[in-house]
Formats: C-alpha cells, structure tokens, sequence
C-alpha cells in the first residue's frame, strides 16, 4: 500500500502560503533544511514539480494549485478532529493560546491574567500579542478577545459591550501644537492605522480634516507611545485615561461608541473545562471594567 503524506503536507501549505522555504519554515517553527526536504519528498511522492523556483521565491505549478484545496481540505479535516477530542477534555489543567491586540494587553489584560493565574495555577495562558485577526477554525489560537462591529465566523463569540473612544493628545502637544494650527486642525498632526480606510473616515468626519495624517502605526500600543511622546493626536479607547494620565481628551472632541469587546473561542472546545474557566474569568473581568471602558457614556 502506498504511504500518505500527511507529514509533508504542512511543509507544502506553508511554502505555498508564505512563497518562500525560509519564510514557511518560519510558520511551522522549523528549519529551511527540513521544509525542502519535505517538499522534495512530496514532489518524488507525486513524480511532479509543485512549485516552480526563481530568485523572487517559490510559485505553485499547475499541479501545485491542483494539490493545493485538497492539502487544505485535509489541513481542516485534522484541525477538525484535534479539537473534538480536545472539546472532551475534562481535566482543568493545561494550556490554551489567548491571542490579544497589543492595544489591550499591556494595561487591561496582564492584571486579568495575574488574577487568574491565582485563581487557577494548573492552567497555563499562552499569550499572543498580534493585531492580525487569528483564525480559530485554522487551530491559530484558542480563544481570542477582539474589538469589531461583528463577527462573521463560524465561532461561538461572547458579545460584552460597545467601548467609547475620543481624540487624545498629550498635554504637551496641545498647548504647544494647537496654538499655532490653522482652521480646521491645519499645521496639526494625525497618528493613524496603516493600510486602514477608518482612519481617512475618521480624519474627515473629526473636528481636525485638515490636518496631516503623518504616522502610520500597525501597532495600537506604539500608537499610545507616540501620543506620550508629543507625536499629534489620535483616537484612543476611553480607558487608557485611567491608565496614562498625561493623556488628554483634545478639548472640543466627544467620545463616541465604537466596536464592541467579543471572545471568540472555536465551538469544539466550549465545553472544555480550562477554556470554560478562563472564558468566564475574563469575561467577569472586562465586564467589571465597563464604566472605564465607555467613559461618560456609560449607562448602568
């Protein structure tokens, strides 16, 4: 009988994903040597060429994009089955992946975790900081905590509350800044998203449109630095004027609520009891912080 190949098909999907050996080694945490091997092994396997190679990286062949929805199909498929099993675990102890913008980690999360840790010591938070949205069904991460309008996948997603944001500035910025600017925020300086149209909106639709949008940060929390640091202004969560008080609301802007807190888990593991746990936890937690979170448009 002629062996599969399910060994060699992550080193397949990650090339063809990441358009390089060393790029995809670098998803699955291995090294260059052993992900040309595998695709090596896979291309013998099939007695075809499944990528083709150049110095600008690795590209599917013809029957590399033949290859490809079935080697996916079969990526889903073992996902699929590790988290059923993993959904009929009973024991309280072990570890989950708990993915979080940067943005909120710092000063809203590590507290939480810290009081968790004491609640339940048998189980480990493996915390991963990333403003990218991980995939729960591709097994990226275990729960996730996410700002957004919705969540379209299928999920099952904890809806907590709306949360509140304004135009901050540091102290500094607007009593030096604002005396010298122009009508409308003229001379003034926006810290915005990269590659994000609500920024656009947002500059058009705030007090300041004419104002430069100068920075672009990917980064919420590199986002708050430059605030501190007199970089312009921007829009910020209500909360972190409990955290940084040298951030000040622009004098003139209002508050607004925005995208609301979910946590995201994938359906299998919701009757996993350390997933449970720890879902629970923080959603007690987030939502004891809700008058910080919507400010002064919080209603009780």
């Amino acid at each position: 009988m002629r062996s599969l190949d399910w060994e060699l098909l992550p080193s397949f999907l990650a090339v063809a994903r990441a358009g390089s050996l060393r790029a995809g080694a670098e998803l699955l945490h291995t090294n260059y040597g052993t992900v040309n091997r595998n695709i090596q092994a896979l291309e013998a396997s099939y007695g075809v060429a499944l990528f083709s190679r150049s110095t600008k990286g690795f590209k599917l062949t013809d029957a590399g994009e033949t290859v490809l929805p079935f080697a996916e199909q079969a990526e889903q498929v073992i996902i699929n089955a590790r988290k059923r099993v993993e959904g009929l675990d009973k024991s309280e102890a072990g570890t989950l992946r708990f993915s979080v913008t940067p943005t909120f980690a710092y000063d809203v999360i590590s507290p939480i975790i810290s009081r968790f840790q004491e609640a339940y010591p048998d189980i480990q938070v493996e915390l991963r900081l990333t403003s990218a949205v991980e995939e729960i069904n591709k097994d990226e991460t275990d729960v996730s905590l996410r700002a957004a309008y919705e969540v379209s996948e299928d999920v099952v997603a904890r809806k907590l509350y709306p949360i509140a944001i304004g135009i901050y500035a540091s102290q500094a910025y607007i009593d030096a800044a604002f005396a010298q600017s122009g009508s409308q925020g003229s001379g003034l300086s926006w810290i915005g998203w990269p590659g994000d149209a609500h920024t656009t909106n947002w500059v058009a639709q705030s007090p300041f449109p004419h104002a430069d949008i100068r920075h672009m940060v990917s980064d919420g929390y590199m986002r708050l630095r430059l605030l501190r640091e007199n970089c312009g202004l921007s829009y910020l969560p209500v909360v972190f004027e409990r955290f940084f008080p040298d951030l000040c609301r622009v004098p003139g802007t209002k508050t607004e609520l925005g995208q609301s807190l979910w946590i995201v888990l994938h359906a299998d593991l919701r009757k996993t009891v350390r997933i449970r746990r720890f879902v629970d936890f923080l959603a007690e937690e987030l939502m004891a912080l809700r008058e910080d979170m919507q400010g002064e448009l919080y209603r009780r």
